[in-house]
């Protein structure tokens, strides 16, 4: 037992023996662990009651909260570096530190005997720095994770790195193990001279329509030379591309209806230009190369793709009717290395090639050439089989710690560089169990098991009278653990069910799964759902709030319910004096949350109580030692001076009325505000119809 174990075990063995016995509980805690959550320990516990009421001399607005948890951690095992390509629903590929939340991406789920590719949505985004490792796969797919991270083997989830025996036993990367999935992705093409001019030869080619001619017996332009180019595609993607490449070659397009959409058949687009100039130009830049680059074989066959190709039940194929064209479509798949086949001739002529080698060959092909028609890349239901070699070669510590970058999805997996990975998913509270407010209140969380069961007693009619419930006042309740307990869901259940008013403060945008239970409750009672956003400075962000999600990834949570039709409030906290206060960053998180639709912006100036103070004073003297001096003087107590609350409160006010958007002034009232009349119109970008449960004046503790 190691010397935080022991001296957790004698605090426990204090109070009761078996575990900590406390009046707050029905029961006896019990500890356990997960091994998804390594280096965290849950405290399972029976609630005697879930609802909490607040102290009178409380200067908050609300008299009634809930917390699921005690203690907080969104200290996710961030996992991957920032250029690690993920596989996107559309079978392109982005690097996971450009996702955002709301993306749709590639996870897996287990259907009938296999597990197969499905489109998940990205529900959190997140960003830390971590040591670093290196693991290396047969096939020379290269990684680069932290130690915690997990990847899919055939053996089942396993972390990069652990031990055999002590207290980092877990299951681990070994040289026995393989992963699952297809191997590393292609480098996808650049978009030069060179691969424009074949996209543009294989799209013409392929589908379009160059002429010149003339009509000597047709009066009144009998003789004339008439120039005609036209491409007509039901994709606009392809259709768009195609007429941006010309443009860059000064060759103009006029855009039509081509034809309208009947009965199963879809609506065409088409561009064409009668120029003889421009004609002439096209004709050029479509012309056969004496010696393809790679660039531009690259580019005749996404376009040949684009124009004749099709994806579907496994089976890649580009069929034409032309010899030569064909024969310049097999010559460039082989100088990729792919291996194709003719398929023998069809009723009408048309000749077909086929690519051979399953899903590892044809997700090479989509990346190696980057076809603009994402319909025809899809892989949905595909099964995970693939004869990729993806041995573990090494797992190599590089020693250096570097940017990290990790998502939820849906799944609870997605797909890096094309093996499966899994997902990563308040203080002085902590004292009441005899734990400190430092790193036990990070690490150790008491998980209240029968949250909704406590709820439904609670708030039975006889004894409740059904006054407004706020969640997030304490702990956040959509912290990382959330995402196995599901409590946060469970209450939402509940308070929807009796039509009970709520509100919830969180900095995770994991409140986006439960979108659903919101638009239901929103329907029959008061809803406010409110971010703590303090600041979007990315040196602030992670010296300050290095476990929780990127703060660009609320940003989006907002906009997200927004578009949902529930409207979300922020508040700008906590506003850090020193730190975080400049007007250049705090209009910078006014600007996006006015952007992102936020219905009310209000600020919080940074809040020391009690065993918070403890925990921030040494963070400040180890990284701003020049603001000790002016923290003893503005904290002598818990709040800051009334004449610096003001001054942010002014600050904000007016960086939010330049913006166009709407604040909400905290005022001290505990009842909730008449619910407002409801209104038909949108809402607009920069504003909102009206305001949620007014926010409390008061830094509401997250874990900071």
């Amino acid at each position: 037992m190691d010397h935080n174990a022991k001296r957790q075990q004698l605090r426990w063995e204090a109070v009761g023996g078996q575990g900590p016995q406390l009046p707050l509980f029905a029961d006896a805690a019990e500890r356990v662990r997960h091994p998804e959550f390594a280096g965290l320990e849950f405290i399972h516990v029976r609630a005697k009651r879930i609802i909490n009421e607040v102290s009178a001399a409380s200067r908050v607005p609300f008299r009634f909260t809930i917390n699921v948890y005690r203690g907080c951690s969104h200290a996710c095992s961030y996992c991957l570096t920032g250029e690690t390509p993920v596989l996107m629903a559309d079978g392109t590929a982005k690097p996971i530190a450009d996702l955002r939340v709301g993306d749709t991406v590639y996870g897996t789920l287990r259907i009938g005997n296999d597990r197969r590719y499905v489109p998940t949505r990205v529900t959190a985004h997140w960003r830390t720095v971590k040591p670093a490792y290196r693991i290396l796969l047969s096939d020379g797919t290269q990684l680069i994770a932290s130690g915690d991270h997990r990847f899919l083997t055939e053996g089942g989830w396993k972390h990069v790195w652990g031990a055999t025996s002590g207290a980092s036993r877990r299951p681990h990367l070994t040289t026995n193990d393989a992963l699952v999935g297809t191997g590393a992705f292609a480098e996808p093409p650049k978009e030069t001279a060179e691969y424009r001019r074949g996209y543009l030869c294989g799209i013409v080619r392929g589908d379009g329509h160059l002429a010149t001619y003339s009509y000597p017996d047709r009066p009144p332009t009998g003789g004339a030379v008439h120039h005609h180019f036209a491409l007509a595609f039901t994709d606009v993607r392809a259709l768009a591309r195609v007429r941006r490449y010309l443009t860059r070659d000064a060759i103009a397009t006029r855009e039509f209806d081509f034809s309208p959409a009947a009965g199963d058949r879809r609506a065409m687009k088409a561009i064409r230009t009668s120029s003889g100039p421009a004609v002439a130009a096209v004709r050029a830049l479509i012309a056969w190369p004496e010696e393809p680059s790679e660039a531009w074989t690259r580019g005749l066959l996404a376009g040949i793709f684009d124009a004749q190709g099709s994806y579907s039940r496994g089976i890649l194929r580009i069929v034409n009717i032309d010899d030569e064209i064909l024969d310049r479509i097999s010559a460039s798949l082989e100088a990729f290395g792919f291996d194709a086949v003719p398929e023998p001739p069809r009723p009408d002529g048309c000749r077909s090639i086929r690519l051979r080698g399953g899903l590892r060959e044809h997700l090479r092909f989509f990346h190696t050439v980057d076809p603009a028609i994402r319909r025809k890349r899809v892989i949905h239901g595909v099964a995970l089989n693939s004869d990729a070699e993806l041995d573990v070669v090494a797992v190599d510590a590089l020693h250096v710690d570097v940017p990290m970058y990790d998502i939820t999805t849906e799944t609870g997996d997605f797909i890096a560089n094309g093996v499966v990975s899994h997902n990563c998913f308040a203080r002085p509270t902590h004292e009441y169990l005899n734990l400190d407010a430092g790193r036990d209140f990070e690490r150790v969380i008491v998980v209240k098991v029968n949250a909704a069961e406590a709820l439904r007693a609670e708030i039975h009619p006889r004894r409740w009278s059904g006054e407004h419930i706020a969640m997030g006042t304490n702990t956040d309740p959509y912290q990382r653990a959330e995402g196995r307990y599901r409590l946060t869901r469970g209450v939402l259940e509940v308070l929807t069910e009796h039509a009970n008013p709520f509100s919830i403060l969180t900095k995770s945008s994991l409140v986006l799964r439960d979108l659903d239970l919101l638009r239901d409750a929103d329907e029959r009672t008061d809803v406010a759902v409110n971010f703590s956003i303090g600041t979007l400075d990315d040196d602030v962000w992670r010296a300050t709030e290095p476990g929780t999600p990127h703060p660009t990834s609320r940003v989006e949570a907002v906009a997200a319910l927004r578009e949902a039709g529930i409207g979300a409030g922020v508040l700008v906290a906590p506003v850090i004096p020193g730190v975080s206060d400049a007007p250049e960053q705090l209009e910078a998180v006014v600007a996006a949350c006015v952007q992102a639709g936020a219905r009310s912006i209000s600020p919080i100036v940074l809040h020391l109580r009690p065993g918070v103070k403890e925990q921030f004073l040494p963070w400040l003297e180890t990284h701003r030692p020049d603001l000790v001096e002016r923290y003893r003087r503005l904290y002598p107590r818990s709040y800051a001076p009334k004449r610096e609350q003001a001054r942010i409160a002014d600050l904000i006010a007016d960086l939010v009325k330049r913006h166009g958007g709407v604040t909400a002034s905290p005022r001290r009232a505990r009842r909730v505000p008449p619910r407002p009349a409801r209104t038909d119109a949108p809402l607009t970008t920069l504003g909102v119809t009206a305001a949620p449960s007014p926010p409390p004046p008061t830094q509401l503790d997250l874990g900071l």
